[in-house]
């Protein structure tokens, strides 16, 4: 997820206040601590209150009904095409998530929603990027399409870099480099897991340091692979054990006679 409502993300010095502690909150896992800083009377600040508690869905499986609340205040405020189109975004990621953890299947339902923000924000505006890379997402996860996801996530990761949002970059460097490292390309997903590490420890985006952690590596050797899981799982257990889909990755594999 990625916004820039109101000044800043609350990223960088400089930034809006509030946007600041939204982020601060919401990087150490305390979404719907973040999501309550924000009245949702505008479309922009409804749009980013919905975002907020569907990456929380995302993350730990929980907090459906709130999610769906606040994405249908956000739908209802929605008036410009760029506002209609966020909130298919946000609307195609939930369903994307509901799938994704075997809570309900709905996928057609975020093709739809994702095909939706497609037709409404166009190649090169805000917001494209990130729908870029959901879309690729969803081939990746719920279509099992590669080189679609591929694609799309080279989209993202063009949008991501022009718009100087570091977050979405963090993001589609890990998934292109999963998609190296499932080919055999070590040196390429080593390169790219480990630019969305460093990305996201300069952000202080906490909450998406572990998997970052865990998925280096997986590309590396020991010893260092098992220092890094090792930190991976300190952080797991200091977030509650967040991002719920984690434990997978970290447990121990079983010793074997």
């Amino acid at each position: 997820m990625a916004h820039t409502a109101m000044s800043g993300n609350g990223t960088t010095a400089g930034d809006d206040p509030l946007q600041t502690a939204v982020w601060r909150l919401r990087s150490r896992a305390c979404w719907a601590d973040a999501a309550a800083l924000l009245q949702p009377v505008t479309a922009q600040a409804a749009l980013q209150r919905a975002a907020l508690l569907v990456e929380r869905c995302l993350y730990t499986e929980q907090g459906w009904p709130e999610a769906e609340d606040a994405l249908r205040t956000a739908e209802a405020l929605a008036h410009s095409d760029e506002e209609r189109g966020a909130a298919a975004c946000e609307r195609g990621q939930l369903a994307y998530a509901s799938t994704l953890h075997g809570v309900r299947d709905r996928s057609d339902e975020a093709r739809a929603a994702l095909g939706r923000a497609a037709a409404l924000i166009p190649p090169g505006a805000e917001g494209r990027a990130l729908l870029d890379f959901r879309r690729g997402l969803l081939a990746e996860n719920l279509t099992h399409a590669p080189q679609a996801a591929r694609a799309a996530y080279r989209r993202a990761h063009a949008g991501a870099t022009a718009q100087s949002d570091a977050l979405l970059l963090s993001f589609t460097w890990r998934h292109l480099a999963g998609l190296a490292l499932r080919e055999g390309e070590l040196a390429e997903a080593r390169h790219g897991f480990a630019e969305s590490l460093r990305i996201r420890e300069e952000l202080g985006y906490l909450v998406g340091t572990a998997p970052a952690l865990a998925s280096l590596a997986d590309a590396e050797v020991e010893p260092e692979a098992s220092r890094l899981r090792e930190e991976a799982r300190r952080l797991y257990r200091l977030l509650g054990g967040v991002p719920t889909w984690l434990a997978r990755q970290l447990t121990p594999p079983a010793a074997t006679a």
